[in-house]
């Protein structure tokens, strides 16, 4: 069955394929800007600068003509460095003060007389060994500016939600395609733009502005895709869009490697996908958004294209699909009288009784917890020990596999058996980490991908399992609610990381427990796999009441004849991000 999932997703119509891989090529860059920062604002080896030139420097037995030497055996940054300057002084310097020794009559590291200490006035000494140049070390933000460092990624994943919001409402008043040009367009122009700001704020702002636009590419081109996509192949399409999200991780790893200079850095990961913004004016408008607008002549000269592509001899009509549609539309009416399909929902609709309410707070802690996890994992990568480059470059590459896993598994074994496991086995790897002795390099890497590969099948698979917990007059609030909480876990994910600092496990314990909480609650959730899409909040109700599917109402379906002619261009939505 999985496997015939893989040939229906391979056996799209050739205009759909075309657009598909089209759009989620741009998908890369996404993922090349939101872990762009883990090479690009590192914090190298740093002491205090000093007053005059340098005859030599001594750390312990270690002495040398020139601090740039002594970067190697100084492994322990809470140890100074001992200089002597051209003119006699001798100096202590620390990362964020010097002392002068006030008596100078030999040069050794050990003194118990008198010194006098001053603040880095002259700027700071970094290690241009491994990186010739970092944010940090640019605009020297370390010590009392460190803060400053570690707002980097969070302001990124901050604009990351205000650009969902902005761009996904855009979309549905626009177009998707005018959205998909400005932030292709964007990507790069903001991308490029970073390269050159002048200070440390300017760069901030630029990269805020290139959040929103990645943000807002990921969130469009995931609902394009899904509305030209045909419905047997969608869940495969859909779940893939964060494979070359994955990709994109992966390039950064492998431009951090070859470049050294964060300004080169951002200008070859901007330049990346250029070849999408040179060919995105050629896609089209979809055709579901067209006829929402009204505009049926556009989107009959959509479905004519996409017809002669597929080599269909005989193309729907407009004309009739509307027809059809109107027709299942009076017949679902006809066929139910509640009034609650025409009332305006909220998210107090999300908690309307308990059984929901339940559901709700756990379905927003897997979608916080997933993305937590991810960020985590992801960002903790470089600090594993051993090629920081290559640990990027296998966390990205392990989610390659993780989707294809994701998609079968919750056809074999179901949303809710797959979810439960999944959850609990990252909390489990989480906790095995914490026992695995620093030493073990290689062990800490597997255990870590392991930890990201679970995570992610857990991450893909709650975005379509929250639109089958649902009915559909709450489907979409409650997908967007979900997905709001996984970006608030976004902009916690780089601070919970900063938690190494005060114990190396602290980041894993809270993932852990945030995985095995959402686990343990999964189970009172209810199987969706087989079950057909509730209506209203009664048969969602009652699906999580009993073990068998509903016997409640069900919403009206589209008539085979719709069904077959709206598959060539997809008519169910989902907006949801990374």
């Amino acid at each position: 069955e999985g496997f015939s999932s893989v040939n229906l997703f391979l056996s799209l119509y050739r205009f759909q394929a075309c657009v598909y891989f089209a759009s989620v090529f741009q998908a890369m860059s996404c993922g090349i800007h939101y872990l762009a920062s883990v090479f690009m604002a590192v914090t190298p080896k740093f002491v205090c600068g000093i007053p005059g030139n340098v005859s030599s420097v001594l750390f312990y037995n270690s002495s040398e003509s020139s601090i740039e030497d002594i970067w190697t055996p100084w492994t322990s940054t809470e140890n100074y460095i001992v200089v002597q300057l051209e003119n006699g002084e001798i100096w202590e310097l620390n990362q964020c003060s010097r002392s002068k020794r006030e008596v100078s009559l030999n040069l050794a590291y050990e003194y118990r007389g008198n010194k006098s200490t001053f603040l880095c006035s002259n700027g700071y000494l970094y290690d241009d060994t491994k990186w010739k140049s970092t944010v940090v070390s640019q605009w020297d933000l370390v010590c009392d500016r460190e803060w400053l460092a570690k707002l980097i990624q969070p302001t990124f994943m901050l604009g990351v939600l205000i650009g969902a919001v902005i761009f996904g409402d855009i979309a549905d008043r626009l177009g998707r395609r005018r959205v998909i040009w400005f932030t292709s367009a964007g990507q790069f122009v903001f991308g490029i733009a970073v390269a050159f700001t002048f200070d440390y704020y300017s760069f901030v702002i630029v990269r805020f502005l290139l959040a929103m636009v990645s943000s807002g590419y990921l969130v469009v081109a995931f609902v394009y895709v899904t509305e030209f996509v045909g419905i047997k192949a969608r869940t495969w399409a859909s779940m893939h869009v964060h494979a070359f999200f994955a990709v994109g991780i992966m390039i950064v790893a492998l431009v951090g490697f070859l470049v050294r200079t964060w300004w080169i850095y951002q200008i070859f990961l901007s330049i990346a996908t250029l070849p999408f913004v040179l060919c995105c004016w050629m896609l089209p408008e979809t055709p579901f958004w067209l006829l929402s607008e009204e505009r049926y002549e556009d989107a009959q000269k959509v479905i004519n294209i996409m017809a002669r592509w597929n080599k269909v001899s005989t193309p729907c009509k407009v004309s009739e699909l509307c027809a059809v549609q109107q027709d299942d539309l009076v017949s679902g009416r006809m066929g139910d009288n509640d009034t609650s399909s025409t009332k305006k929902h909220n998210i107090l609709d999300l908690f309307c009784n308990w059984h929901i309410a339940r559901r709700t707070i756990t379905v927003w802690l897997i979608w916080f917890t997933g993305s937590l996890g991810y960020y985590v994992f992801s960002l903790s990568s470089v600090s594993l020990g051993g090629n920081e480059y290559l640990n990027l470059f296998l966390i990205g590459a392990v989610e390659l596999p993780c989707y294809i896993i994701a998609c079968i598994a919750m056809d074999k074994l179901g949303r809710r058996n797959t979810l439960i496991p999944f959850l609990i086995l990252s909390a489990l790897i989480c906790v095995l980490i914490m026992f695995i002795p620093q030493d073990f390099n290689i062990l800490i890497i597997l255990a870590n991908m392991a930890g990201k590969f679970s995570i992610g099948v857990a991450f893909g698979l709650i975005y379509l399992y929250t639109a089958e917990l649902y009915p559909t007059i709450v489907r979409s609030l409650a997908v967007g609610s979900g997905s709001m909480m996984c970006r608030v876990g976004s902009v916690v994910a780089p601070f919970c990381v900063y938690l190494r600092s005060i114990w190396i496990f602290l980041p894993l314990l809270l993932v852990g427990i945030m995985a095995l909480l959402s686990g343990i609650l999964t189970i009172m959730l209810p199987e969706t796999l087989g079950k057909p899409l509730t209506n209203t909040l009664e048969e969602a109700t009652e699906m999580g009441r009993k073990k068998k599917s509903c016997s409640g109402k069900t919403p009206p379906a589209h008539s085979g004849a719709a069904l077959e002619k709206m598959e060539m261009f997809g008519q169910e939505t989902v907006n949801i991000e990374k």
